[in-house]
């Protein structure tokens, strides 16, 4: 071998994990997970899905009480979850932004990649 890396471009990749962290009133909490869920179903269907986490804070004094993890075997897989995602939003009749501001849940959402750092 002369060394040089032949390996498909999608193999060098990395796995991309989509975090969304929610602050969620206690009031909408069953609800607001119902919507998880039923987004989750969607995404575990789709190209590229590899697991998901879904979290609910147990004890800490972080401000998010709720967060979702969700591994893509890599960033070119998003587009097309994203779509089915809003797709499956519209069938169901539900605006996650209408939703978010009328019970006041907040959300910061993010996508990663494992660190190489130190």
């Amino acid at each position: 071998m002369d060394g040089v890396d032949t390996a498909p471009e999608e193999a060098l990749m990395p796995v991309v994990y989509r975090v969304d962290k929610f602050h969620v009133p206690e009031a909408v909490r069953d609800e607001f997970w119902g919507h998880v869920r039923r987004t989750h179903e969607i995404l575990r269907h789709q190209h590229g899905f590899l697991d998901d986490t879904l979290l609910e804070q147990h004890s800490g004094p972080g401000r998010f009480n709720a967060v979702t993890i969700v591994r893509w075997s890599s960033e070119d897989d998003l587009p097309a979850a994203r779509a089915a995602a809003e797709a499956g939003h519209r069938a169901a009749g539900f605006t996650p932004a209408d939703f978010f501001a009328r019970t006041g849940i907040e959300a910061d959402v993010a996508n990663y990649v494992a660190t190489t750092a130190g």
